[in-house]
């Protein structure tokens, strides 16, 4: 098939490092679109949509939420797979009927998480692997009928429901991205500075393997769009 077609819901509230990890990290021509400024695609002509972090929760009062969420709502309803990261990968639950909730303490660095080894996203990636994390909220009950595909000490890290996929942690992240990010977190001195000893060529360099859930992605996608053989 002809290259991929990705709406890109963008909910970093301009945030140029957000743009720069998704372009370079997803095989697909991205059309982007700045959710929180109410800019959502006006049909669903895509082969699949994909969700950024934020610093909002989805449970937040602002205006440009609700619409995200019906558009999101709506494009799942027509079969569009769908890939949300963080934010997007709780939005994503909130959508399907999960409980998205403050965890009451932050989890951020580079963490161990774990796989089942039961989902298409997770092909090539040891069972164990390293993955930058910062988040506060979680997914706290799984959408009915989801699936979990990874998971920490500190909450889930991945479900999966039908053609949708949610992940909590972030494999696009460069070491410039998650330097900038744990800067801007108010964190205790003695934290903050674990954190940031933390952002390593080593730890990156395992991190790195996280960046094929998003070739998995493009590939499962192109498999589902492919039309039938006769």
């Amino acid at each position: 098939m002809s290259r991929l077609r990705i709406a890109f819901l963008n909910a970093a509230h301009g945030d140029t490092n957000t743009r720069r990890n998704f372009r370079r990290e997803l095989d697909a021509d991205l059309v982007e679109f700045d959710a929180t400024e109410r800019h959502l695609p006006d049909s669903f002509d895509f082969d699949a949509a994909v969700i950024s972090g934020s610093r909002a929760s989805v449970y937040w009062d602002e205006d440009w939420i609700p619409p995200l969420k019906s558009w999101v709502d709506d494009a799942i309803e027509t079969g569009m797979p769908m890939l949300g990261i963080c934010y997007g990968h709780q939005l994503l639950a909130d959508v399907l009927g999960g409980d998205v909730r403050d965890m009451g303490e932050y989890e951020i660095g580079y963490r161990v998480v774990e796989h089942t080894g039961e989902s298409v996203l997770f092909e090539g990636i040891d069972r164990e692997f390293t993955a930058f994390t910062t988040h506060s909220d979680e997914v706290a009950e799984l959408p009915p009928g989801a699936t979990p595909i990874a998971e920490n000490e500190y909450s889930n890290h991945g479900f999966r429901k039908g053609d949708v996929f949610g992940l909590q942690f972030h494999p696009e992240y460069d070491t410039d991205t998650a330097e900038e990010v744990t800067q801007g977190k108010d964190l205790a001195e003695e934290r903050l500075q674990k954190v940031l000893d933390g952002i390593n060529e080593e730890n990156f360099t395992a991190a790195c393997e996280t960046k094929l859930v998003f070739e998995n992605f493009t590939e499962y996608v192109r498999d589902v769009q492919e039309p039938a053989a006769d």
